[in-house]
């Protein structure tokens, strides 16, 4: 069976994410919907490709994801649909999907969809979920859509290593309070090279010395750091808050100084 995704900042207050199921299930009544989230702050794009980047390849190959947000299309915002990995995607070309991949997509087409009406404020449900239903019914990307050859570039701010420092940002910070960096666990371990270190964050008098297996390693209320499922390192307090306790917020720097 078919799957489609959500992905949107719509909230789950409002009309929005009913008004989008509805479309995708009148066109296609057999089709598995996931929501990977709605409460997205608004037109938070690196949140957006965050949650989807470290999530997206758990899906059945084949799975359409569909990205609503910040998803209103002009003159130099087309709507696209791309392949990637063995997933499609569906959005608007804004720079989300540069944060999304690491390599461009295999396939990218700028849609061509006519809508139903001559309003033009929800593409999610007018424009993306044509799309998203033709795919899941086996339906080809040149079918919707013209070739494309190039995707907006949304740059973002990569973990840098120099006299024994790497210095990263606090990319995410999840409902936890758990904070993920932007420090690679490779770039750790080929910079590091096994020597004693220091991370640092918000003023001096935090850091941590130790990369642990678990949050469980510490006691209850303890500082760790540890490599996240995401493949970064994340800092957290078990069983606490470590963004408020810390007064982390998303793009504090994130050092860590190495030492023999």
């Amino acid at each position: 069976m078919a799957v489609i995704t959500l992905t949107t900042d719509l909230g789950l207050v409002d009309n929005y994410v009913a008004s989008v199921k509805g479309a995708i299930l009148k066109e296609t009544p057999e089709i598995t919907i996931v929501d990977i989230t709605h409460e997205v702050p608004s037109f938070d794009l690196q949140k957006s490709a965050f949650i989807l980047r470290n999530c997206y390849q758990d899906f059945p190959e084949g799975t359409v994801h569909i990205i609503g947000v910040n998803s209103e299309a002009d003159v130099n915002i087309p709507h696209v649909a791309l392949y990637a990995n063995g997933h499609y995607f569906i959005g608007a070309d804004n720079g989300i999907f540069s944060l999304i991949f690491d390599n461009p997509p295999e396939k990218v087409v700028e849609l061509t969809i006519s809508q139903d009406t001559d309003r033009i404020t929800f593409p999610t449900k007018d424009v993306f979920v044509k799309a998203a239903c033709h795919i899941a019914r086996g339906g080809t990307l040149e079918v919707i859509g013209t070739a494309k050859h190039e995707l907006s570039v949304r740059t973002m701010f990569r973990a840098v290593s120099e006299n024994n420092i790497i210095k990263g940002i606090a990319t995410y910070i999840d409902h936890y309070g758990n904070v993920i960096t932007n420090i690679s666990e490779k770039l750790f371990k080929e910079y590091g090279n096994g020597r004693s270190f220091k991370i640092l964050f918000r003023s001096a008098e935090y850091e941590i010395d130790e990369i642990s297996l678990a949050y469980s390693s510490v006691v209850e209320g303890e500082r760790v750091a540890l490599f996240s499922s995401t493949g970064y390192i994340e800092i957290a307090i078990n069983k606490a808050n470590a963004n408020k306790l810390f007064g982390i917020n998303q793009g504090d720097i994130i050092r860590i100084e190495f030492y023999d």
